[in-house]
């Protein structure tokens, strides 16, 4: 079981900001931006190039939610960015598909 297994089955506390039956949102932990919230699928799908065709609706699902779940961060107007690590030279430290939601200050690109 991964940390966020461990959070969906509530063995791990976490401030939850969102849930439904495919997703699971909350605040990061070790947040790099005023406003940073995790946006993961309740399916365990290690990342982003291992979900299958099946996965589609969830993926769909959790662009959308992150959209409005930055807009009821207050993010809509300021901006947002939305960012999926896909294996550790990206940065990945959970092998749990997870999209981040960062706002509230300038963002500098590239990244990284």
């Amino acid at each position: 079981m991964t940390i966020f297994d461990k959070i969906i089955a509530r063995q791990i506390p976490a401030n939850i900001v969102y849930e439904d039956d495919l997703v699971l949102a909350f605040k990061d932990v070790k947040p790099a931006a005023p406003t940073h919230i995790l946006v993961i699928p309740k399916k365990c799908i290690p990342r982003i190039a291992e979900a299958q065709p099946d996965d589609h609706k969830v993926l769909g699902h959790m662009l959308l939610k992150a959209g409005e779940i930055a807009k009821k961060a207050g993010l809509e107007q300021s901006g947002f960015r939305l960012v999926i690590n896909n294996g550790p030279d990206a940065g990945e430290s959970v092998p749990h598909l997870h999209l981040h939601i960062m706002g509230g200050r300038s963002m500098a690109w590239p990244p990284g």
